[in-house]
């Protein structure tokens, strides 16, 4: 905190105590006795015949009031209540928040680090390290993955063996940590609409689909010219770029024709945020397991 801040702020509080002190003992000074003239005796409003007398307050709820004056000041020199000053305490929220983080550091460390040097092949066929990377994964992932981590338009099924980025145990691992930005430019300005159809029925026949077969023919040279930079030349796909695997009936988005044609004139862009900031090490490497081992159960369904 700035200094100029700090001392607004120790202004405004000693104000405002000061004041509340000067409004409470100010109305002290009202002296009433039973001989007073009544009209002396009220502050002149009246409302439905009712009189408002201008008496003090009662001794007993004066007191409580000056007891909240001294537990103020009292407060005051003991926790950080005027700016910069900590109070003679040293409390802070930032102190107490760092320290309720190293203790559940040292409570989770066993919990969660004791799996940090086993491999993550090692840790699919352990239960427990399993289940917790199952509510990991439940609390950071399902929600674009789905539940059985089966995805949903848009979103990579991550109980198949196809892989945008690679499945393999390190490459998990490093789409978790560092996340994954892919995009599928549009072509439909740069090609024109016949490119883009004819295109769109070469890729309909890589993946064994019903085709137009001279528009396919057509489509082998705009994609040849176009897309096998990222898809390679037989359509099968590249890990480097995340440029999906073109010959299988597995589609990230929709895989008729007009939702190839779709893709291919506007473009496609998905990201997968990174977790490095958001989750520990041994946590991230928990979930790499668990993401490793949906993979596994289908492959061994």
């Amino acid at each position: 905190m700035s200094t100029f801040w700090s001392l607004w702020i120790t202004l405004l509080t000693l104000a405002c105590l000061v004041l509340v002190t000067w409004v409470l003992f100010a109305n002290r000074k009202v002296a009433v006795s039973d001989e007073d003239d009544p009209e002396n005796r009220t502050t002149g409003h009246v409302y439905d015949g009712i009189e408002e007398y201008d008496n003090p307050l009662p001794k007993w709820w004066f007191q409580l009031f000056v007891a909240t004056l001294f537990f103020t000041a009292a407060y005051l020199i003991a926790y950080p209540g005027l700016g910069a000053w900590e109070g003679v305490l040293g409390w802070t929220s930032h102190k107490q928040l760092a320290g309720e983080q190293q203790k559940a550091q040292a409570k989770y460390v066993d919990t969660f680090g004791k799996y940090e040097d086993m491999s993550i092949e090692e840790l699919v066929n352990e239960p427990r390290a399993m289940k917790m990377g199952g509510r990991l994964f439940s609390n950071n992932c399902a929600i674009c993955h789905g539940a059985d981590g089966g995805g949903s338009y848009g979103f990579p099924s991550l109980i198949d063996k196809d892989w945008l980025y690679g499945g393999t145990p390190e490459k998990i691992k490093e789409t978790l940590v560092h996340g994954r930005k892919g995009a599928m430019p549009a072509w439909g300005a740069m090609l024109g609409e016949t490119a883009v159809q004819n295109s769109a029925e070469y890729v309909l026949s890589l993946s064994g689909q019903e085709h137009d077969a001279a528009m396919a023919k057509a489509g082998a040279q705009v994609f040849a010219a176009n897309c096998a930079s990222c898809h390679q030349a037989d359509g099968t796909g590249n890990y480097a770029f995340g440029a999906p695997n073109l010959t299988d009936n597995i589609w990230l988005y929709d895989g008729s024709r007009k939702g190839i044609r779709h893709s291919i004139r506007e473009g496609r862009a998905n990201e997968m945020p990174a977790q490095k900031d958001k989750l520990r090490a041994d946590k991230i490497h928990l979930l790499a397991a668990y993401v490793y081992s949906l993979s596994l159960d289908s492959e061994a369904k």
